[in-house]
């Protein structure tokens, strides 16, 4: 199987890290920008759940995950596992959601054409946590 190569980790590295802020802080601009036109998402559940196609629908998730979020989410980076263009981190996330303790384990996948993501794909462990009775 091919390997990763320096620049295309480094740009999903860059990715990780404006997801990472656009979690933390609500804003998804920074992460926005680096997507490719024809860009293309895939998520488990929910209104936006399976294939997902350009910029202007990302942006509609990546506000509704602000939202939902709104306190914001805090990651931790687990392990990750790359091929020739595709970059998978394994991470857990803990935060609130919608007043309720929230804790997550997933997978978050980075297609990766140049210096851009082409797609992004998630695959969720735990959705949430609600307070027992």
């Amino acid at each position: 199987m091919p390997q990763v190569t320096s620049e295309v980790m480094e740009t999903a590295q860059q990715a990780l890290e404006k997801f990472t802020q656009g979690l933390a802080t609500g804003d998804w601009e920074p992460f926005l920008e680096m997507l490719t036109d024809d860009f293309s998402f895939w998520f488990p559940v929910g209104p936006f759940q399976g294939w997902n196609h350009g910029k202007a629908k990302a942006s509609e998730f990546f506000q509704s995950v602000a939202q939902i979020f709104s306190e914001g989410l805090v990651i931790t980076v687990e392990r990750c596992t790359s091929n020739a263009n595709t970059v998978i981190f394994e991470i857990r996330s803990t935060g609130n959601m919608a007043g309720y303790p929230y804790q997550n384990q997933a997978a978050i996948s980075f297609d990766i054409r140049g210096n851009q993501v082409c797609c992004y794909r998630e695959y969720l462990g735990v959705l949430f946590q609600l307070p027992s009775s």
